[in-house]
């Protein structure tokens, strides 16, 4: 086994703002693993919040290159233990790894990610397209620029309501709420009802996430369904979602992979939550492990690939919501390094 990587910082299409911050590129690191002359890619894009840069990812990954390239690869579950155990502080980097696991993997047997675990691609869900918090002037503009069938809306600001107003006034389209843990109890208990109004299907985290005795007071009050996304990082969290969540939003750089991402599905299945994979804004590279996903799922937030101006593979494209595949095993992708689109 050999390991090499390539960090990138690839420019959003426009300012990407959510209620933490606003954003110009986003960083990534993309690795691949080489066996035997067979070639597999994984991603982990950085994301501020949870505090694993890049530079920390490429860090632990030097530190420990060699338990990384002499590990026996046989299958990606036996190897995702074994990086859980080596970078137990970094689920980033495990991610990034585990997901070239699986695209070697799949080269190496012949098949689509989806084939290893029965999945019907004819009935998958859509893919939402993100509209980030703005001018609603540019929030409409975004929206007209892009149309889709089903938008997720960042809130988080004064002005919530006349954002999801002047939206739906422009569009029959699905829309989605993300509030990113923005709004307090009282908040959340006052605009759901007008959300509700507007015809919006579902609302992301709408409170911090650790303020779970909120959340179990929204739950019982909300007529809206609730999804988290923050309260919902690793496999123990899902107990914790159940009677203060209608859903969860799975992300596989946070949760560190496929591999305990398809245990947390049949997990949240169990607890008789509804189950969205979202992205963190990844390349081609990233979303297509989201993609293989997608028969095991009800709602899907794939849009990485549509915000950002520079990719760094091909071989998924996307057809209104719809996801189209390469007719490649494993993720389905052919990595080319950045390129503009």
């Amino acid at each position: 086994m050999k390991v090499n990587y390539w960090q990138y910082n690839l420019k959003f299409r426009h300012l990407f703002t959510i209620s933490k911050g606003t954003k110009t590129h986003q960083p990534t690191l993309i690795v691949e693993l080489e066996n035997f002359g067979w070639k597999g890619y994984g991603e982990a894009p950085a994301i501020s919040y949870y505090n694993i840069p890049v530079e920390k990812m490429i860090e632990d990954l030097e530190t420990k290159k060699t338990f990384i390239e002499k590990f026996a690869f046989t299958e990606p579950g036996r190897y995702w233990h074994y990086l859980h155990h080596l970078f137990p502080q970094n689920h980033f980097l495990v991610c990034a790894l585990d997901i070239a696991a699986w695209d070697l993997y799949g080269k190496m047997k012949g098949k689509k990610l989806y084939e290893f675990w029965n999945g019907d691609i004819a009935n998958n869900p859509l893919t939402d397209y993100t509209i980030g918090i703005d001018s609603i002037d540019r929030m409409i503009a975004k929206m007209r620029e892009k149309p889709w069938p089903i938008y997720k809306v960042k809130v988080g600001t004064a002005d919530d309501i006349a954002i999801v107003k002047a939206l739906r006034e422009n569009t029959d389209s699905v829309l989605r709420i993300d509030a990113n843990a923005a709004w307090d109890l009282e908040t959340a208990l006052q605009l759901i009802p007008q959300l509700k109004e507007s015809g919006v299907e579902f609302v992301e985290q709408p409170l911090a996430k650790d303020n779970w005795e909120g959340m179990k007071i929204l739950y019982k009050e909300s007529s809206l369904p609730l999804f988290a996304d923050e309260s919902c990082v690793f496999e123990n969290d899902l107990v914790k979602c159940k009677d203060h969540f209608h859903g969860v939003n799975i992300k596989l750089t946070k949760c560190s992979g496929i591999t305990p991402a398809l245990r947390m599905i049949k997990r949240a299945r169990e607890l008789d939550l509804k189950v969205m994979i979202g992205c963190m804004n990844e390349s081609s590279i990233g979303s297509a492990a989201i993609s293989h996903l997608l028969p095991l799922i009800d709602h899907a937030d794939m849009d990485g690939p549509l915000l950002l101006e520079e990719d760094v593979a091909t071989g998924i494209e996307y057809d209104y919501g719809k996801i189209i595949y390469s007719d490649d095993p494993g993720l389905g992708i052919q990595y080319t390094g950045l390129y503009k689109k």
